[in-house]
C-alpha cells in the first residue's frame, strides 16, 4: 500500500510535533500542574483563534469541489459557531472569564501570526492548501487528547479533565481523520508544485501550533 501523503507531511514535521507533545503546557494538562493563569490565557486566545478558524471553514465550503466536502465544511462551521463556541464560553466562565472579556480580547502576537497565515492561505490558496494548513490543528489536538487520556491520572484532574476528554473523544478523532483523508485525496491529484505548497503550509502551521502552546505558557503580550 502506498504511503499516505499526510504520513509524509507528518514525518517531515516530526521534530516539531515531538516538541509539542513534550511542552510543559501540554504535560501540565495531564497531571494538573499547569498554572491556572496559563490556562486562562489559553482560553481567551483560543477563542480569538476560533473566530478566524470559522472564517477559514467558510472559505473551505466556498472552495469545495463537491457537495459532500462543501457540506462537511459547512457542518463544521455551524458546529463551531454554535456548539463549540458556546461550550468554550461556558468553560471559560468556570475560570472567571466573562463573555465580555472573550469578545473584547485582542489577538496576541502569536495568535495574530497563526490566524493571519491561515486566512492568507485560505483566501489565496487552493482547497488543498487550505486543508493542509488546517490539518496540524485538528490532527495534533486529537493526538494530544488521546495521549493525555492514556497517561493522565485516573480519574482525570478535576480542572483539566474536561479538556482532555473533549479532544480524546472518538468524534474529534473522526474529524481529524476526515481532514487527513481530504488532504490525501487533494494531494493525490495536485501538481508537484501544489503539493510542495501544501507541505509548506502544513509545516508552517505545525510551527505555529508549537508557538501557540509556548505563548500560552509564557502568557505572551505585545509589551
Amino acid at each position: 500500500m502506498a504511503e499516505r501523503f499526510t504520513d509524509l507531511l507528518r514525518a517531515e514535521s516530526a521534530p516539531i510535533w515531538q516538541r509539542v507533545h513534550a511542552h510543559p503546557f501540554v504535560r501540565g494538562l495531564a497531571d494538573g500542574s499547569l498554572p491556572i493563569a496559563c490556562f486562562r490565557y489559553y482560553m481567551v486566545q483560543d477563542y480569538v483563534f476560533l473566530i478566524a478558524f470559522c472564517r477559514v471553514l467558510a472559505l473551505g465550503a466556498a472552495k469545495a469541489d463537491d457537495l459532500e466536502t462543501m457540506a462537511r465544511f459547512a457542518g463544521l462551521l455551524h458546529a463551531t459557531l454554535t456548539t463549540e463556541m458556546s461550550l468554550h464560553r461556558a468553560s471559560a466562565a468556570r475560570f472567571g472569564i466573562s463573555e465580555a472579556e472573550l469578545e473584547r480580547a485582542e489577538a496576541a502576537p502569536t495568535t495574530h501570526a497563526y490566524t493571519s497565515h491561515l486566512l492568507y492561505t485560505a483566501h489565496g490558496g487552493t482547497l488543498g492548501e487550505l486543508a493542509a494548513a488546517l490539518l496540524p490543528c485538528q490532527w495534533s489536538y486529537a493526538e494530544i487528547g488521546q495521549e493525555l487520556d492514556r497517561t493522565a491520572p485516573h480519574p482525570r484532574h478535576e480542572i483539566y479533565g474536561e479538556w482532555i476528554a473533549t479532544y480524546a473523544s472518538p468524534d474529534f478523532g473522526a474529524l481529524a481523520e476526515w481532514l487527513r483523508a481530504l488532504v490525501d485525496r487533494l494531494g493525490a491529484h495536485a501538481s508537484p508544485d501544489e503539493r510542495r505548497r501544501m507541505a509548506r503550509h502544513f509545516m508552517l502551521s505545525s510551527r505555529h501550533e508549537l508557538a501557540f502552546w509556548d505563548a500560552a505558557w509564557r502568557q505572551e503580550g505585545w509589551d
